[in-house]
């Protein structure tokens, strides 16, 4: 059985149960070729721009009803007694009437089925067919009322494929459709075909609207979810800190004699460091040695602000950790926080890394790429390493603080650059503008606000703080649990130079945390004993036979080069070393790199 719906409108309103096709044939209701010997009429093609001008006005205005518009417009044009569209369903099993104007208004909504009814017949024959009392095929038909004298049907299309008719309907035998009709009802089916389609990509625009708002109501969720767990946390650790501050004073009172009131002390202060509230840290900056303080309030008067901050100081100090405590207290907190290790992009591909590149722009670009500077609209980008960015990259980098705006590699169209930039460096940007591999007019708009990260030797008194911080970090990351550090591994954690800072002692932390299996944590003194390593940034003279070979060897290396320091072909390369450090061997040595460009 297959089921029929004529619609509220329809006699008896219900669905009509219709068995096997047994009706009359498909030729005998056909009078197409009737149609066509029909006395001719004038082409009314004032009348047809008319209604098409219409029918544009009305799609613009009015997408949501064009469907409707063009039922309305069809009636008037043909001067029928009812019209309409039907629709093919999505699995293109049966057809609904999605518009009706005229006569057949009440039947809006329902439809015939795709393989037995005049709207199927004329998909299948893919013509436009008049009709003649269709009821005698279709007997289900004959309870959609008025009956059709008369039926015109044409098919239209979206992209190739038929989708739906048009048609117009004759009531009685007053009104016979011609191959003017036929003409009017055809120009109105390709104009059906251009309103199918806008109607359907504003639907699907809805949809993944609402699918957006969707994720973004779930996301809203979790992010509330976050914060109220990071007040519960809070609280908490406030309570612990409170009974922690309650039982020093208690063991300060115990203890009577001096010698034992300093070592428990020392054991009260390693206590009170374990149940510190995380949330009184300056994110993860840990300390409170005035050369650190002096950062963080010049970190906290400029981080508000728009201006270009460029960071400072040796390597392992910390500089990322600033650039995003920067970028939280800003007023682009909300939005993304982009960082870019310059020194770890290959020369010849950092420009696409930082402004994208559009298909095409060089071998390989197989699709346009988006760049660091635009994933960043909105927010921060932080350029790590600045100093070691090449010419050509530097020149681009000016013209976006310069202009506020850039291009894709292989592009053509300025896009804006809505973002506060944040630059860091271990280098001496002075002595690279001296010696011609960094650009004195970048530094100045790169220097608007610096700030110079102070090293772990200037900060021997937060030591202590940082070993207890990482200590409880890594032990619990291993499950393990240290009640204290001994007294003899601090004093030789605060007595060692530290020339890697920051990250040398948590690599030294790390590695005692793995091999220690006692309750209180021990650092072998091997690890920060002895002579610490130069750091990589200050080569020390040579003996004058070493600096003479070792000079010589890095010319023959920029020569084969041709002056380039980094990259798969660059001296750095061919000597087996870093980048960083050829260069400062370049310095100390004072050899002209760019001599070797000029002779290449």
């Amino acid at each position: 059985m297959t089921e029929f719906s004529i619609s509220k409108g329809s006699k008896g309103g219900h669905p009509l149960e219709v068995s096997t096709p047994c009706g009359a044939s498909l030729e005998s209701i056909l009078c197409t070729e009737e149609l066509r010997r029909r006395p001719l009429r004038p082409a009314e093609f004032d009348k047809e721009n008319s209604a098409l001008v219409s029918l544009a006005s009305a799609l613009a205005d009015s997408p949501g009803t064009i469907l409707q518009t063009l039922a309305d417009k069809v009636l008037e044009v043909l001067q029928a007694d009812s019209a309409g569209l039907s629709l093919l369903t999505k699995d293109e099993k049966r057809f609904y009437w999605a518009a009706i104007a005229g006569a057949w208004a009440p039947h809006i909504g329902g439809g015939t089925q795709r393989a037995f009814g005049p709207c199927g017949d004329v998909l299948d024959r893919n013509i436009p067919l008049l009709f003649t009392h269709w009821e005698r095929r279709y007997p289900y038909l004959g309870t959609a009322v008025p009956l059709a004298e008369e039926g015109l049907l044409v098919p239209f299309y979206v992209n190739g494929k038929a989708v739906g008719t048009i048609w117009a309907i004759a009531h009685d035998k007053r009104r016979q459709f011609d191959t003017e009709d036929l003409r009017l009802l055809e120009s109105m089916g390709r104009f059906a075909s251009a309103a199918y389609q806008a109607v359907e990509s504003i639907e699907n625009l809805k949809f993944e609207i609402a699918q957006r708002e969707k994720a973004e109501t779930a996301l809203l969720g979790l992010n509330n979810d976050l914060e109220a767990r990071v007040r519960v946390r809070t609280e908490e650790l406030e309570e612990r800190n409170a009974a922690a501050r309650q039982a020093t004073a208690s063991l300060q009172a115990a203890f009577q004699q001096i010698e034992v009131l300093k070592d428990q002390l020392y054991k009260e202060n390693i206590a009170l460091r374990e149940e510190i509230d995380q949330t009184s840290m300056f994110e993860e900056i840990i300390g409170t040695a005035h050369p650190l303080k002096e950062v963080l309030a010049r970190v906290s008067k400029v981080a508000p602000t728009d201006s270009i901050v460029l960071i400072t100081g040796e390597t392992g100090t910390g500089k990322e950790l600033i650039a995003r405590a920067l970028h939280k207290r800003s007023g682009r907190a909300s939005r993304v926080f982009v960082s870019v290790n310059c020194a770890g992009i290959p020369p010849a591909l950092v420009a696409s890394e930082l402004f994208g590149h559009e298909k095409g722009s060089f071998t390989g670009a197989l699709q346009r790429r988006i760049g660091r500077f635009e994933l960043a609209e909105g927010g921060t980008i932080f350029l790590d390493e600045v100093g070691e960015l090449q010419a050509e990259t530097q020149i681009a980098l000016l013209r976006v603080l310069q202009e506020r705006e850039f291009e894709r590699v292989g592009g053509a169209q300025p896009l804006p650059a809505d973002v506060r930039l944040i630059a860091a460096t271990n280098r001496d940007l002075k002595a690279a503008i001296a010696e011609g591999s960094f650009r004195s007019d970048l530094f100045y708009r790169l220097n608007v606000f610096p700030i110079e990260m102070p090293s772990l030797r200037a900060r021997k008194d937060d030591i202590p703080l940082l070993a207890e911080y990482f200590i409880h970090r890594y032990a619990g990351k291993m499950g393990k649990r240290f009640s204290s550090i001994s007294k003899e591994s601090l004093e030789m954690l605060q007595s060692y130079t530290w020339p890697g800072n920051i990250r040398q002692l948590q690599n030294v932390i790390e590695r005692s945390v793995i091999i220690c299996e006692t309750g209180t944590l021990t650092i072998d003194e091997s690890w920060v004993a002895g002579k610490a390593l130069e750091n990589s940034n200050s080569i020390q003279p040579l003996p004058q036979k070493l600096a003479e070979d070792e000079k010589s060897r890095i010319e023959a290396a920029l020569a084969e080069a041709r002056g380039r320091v980094s990259g798969p072909s660059g001296a750095a390369v061919k000597l087996g070393m870093p980048a960083s450090t050829l260069e400062s061997k370049i310095r100390a040595l004072k050899i002209n790199k760019h001599s070797f460009k000029a002779a290449a």
